[in-house]
């Protein structure tokens, strides 16, 4: 007599697997990092600043794919009074001539390079400095964070702008690393105060109570577990200042503190054009649009991804 039990069981492996591969999987868990990235993929204001911060990257890097004109090269023929022509596009004459005969637009391009490399040198200098004193003193506490404040407090006190020019006037030849020097100098009080006050937050949670109790060395406490959870404030406020130390080295430029020629600036050319500004609106409007377009593309990134990181919003 057939076992019926048996062939019971050969019957139901088809079954079996079609269950097994109808069951859905589980799905993996993301990192704030992951949740973050899917949220600014749909956020126009991140899209928008995003494309215009990699074409001023790009146009910093290599401004000769736009023109092949020297910035530098002036031509009295071309004097400030010839007004911009838009008969063709990225073309010499396209933005008009400063009062030296030079192409605008060939020195609103060029004049990238200086701002964008001031701004990410400051940013990571004082995200650095800034970021180690603070997690240092929220880590540890006690009379090391009394005296990491203290200095704070001291720099905190003097104006960013103030205090940069009374550095820049000990340079005898101002150029980008100098002026980097002196915003970095005075610029990590504000990443310091924000890196303390996460740490301080973060050290209480429980993942590094347990990474004590299991014996986990100081440094890798603070590298492997309180750094990755207290960063993300430290990177909005980073990505929004990037935009003003772009603006605060247009600002010494201007005054004649910062940048000096041959160095391209916009800073420099709004000095120039203020001389002829009723004559030559255009010579001030170009490089201070394009002043203004830089920073105000940054501060959008940085709103978006503060946002995106605030699970507040969420």
């Amino acid at each position: 007599m057939p076992d019926l039990t048996e062939k019971k069981n050969v019957e139901d492996v088809p079954a079996q697997a079609a269950a097994a591969v109808a069951e859905p999987k589980p799905e993996k868990a993301r990192s704030l990092g992951s949740d973050a990235w899917q949220d600014l993929r749909r956020r126009p204001i991140f899209v928008i600043s995003a494309l215009l911060i990699l074409l001023l990257v790009v146009i910093a890097i290599d401004p000769s794919l736009f023109t092949s004109v020297d910035p530098r090269a002036g031509d009295l023929r071309n004097h400030y009074l010839t007004k911009p022509n838009y008969s063709h596009f990225f073309q010499p004459d396209w933005f008009g001539y400063d009062l030296q005969g030079r192409s605008i637009y060939a020195r609103v391009l060029y004049g990238a390079r200086a701002s964008v490399v001031v701004g990410i040198c400051v940013t990571l200098g004082v995200t650095i400095l800034g970021g180690i004193t603070g997690m240092v003193a929220g880590y540890f506490g006690g009379w090391v964070d009394t005296i990491v404040s203290r200095v704070t407090d001291i720099f905190f006190g003097i104006p960013l702008l103030l205090g940069s020019l009374v550095i820049l006037n000990a340079f005898t030849s101002r150029t980008v690393w100098s002026v980097v020097f002196a915003l970095v100098a005075l610029g990590w009080t504000q990443m310091t105060r924000v890196m303390r006050g996460s740490v301080i937050t973060v050290k209480q949670a429980d993942f590094v109570t347990a990474a004590k109790a299991l014996g986990a060395g100081t440094g890798r406490i603070m590298f492997k577990h309180i750094l990755p959870n207290a960063i993300a404030p430290v990177i909005v406020v980073a990505t929004i200042a990037l935009g003003g130390y772009i603006a605060t080295e247009a600002t010494l430029s201007f005054l004649g503190i910062g940048l000096q020629d041959p160095t391209i600036s916009w800073g420099i050319d709004i000095n120039s054009a203020q001389k002829v500004i009723r004559t030559a609106p255009f010579a001030l409007f170009f490089p201070a649009g394009m002043l203004s377009l830089t920073v105000l593309a940054f501060i959008m990134l940085g709103d978006a991804v503060r946002d995106a990181l605030d699970p507040k919003l969420r």
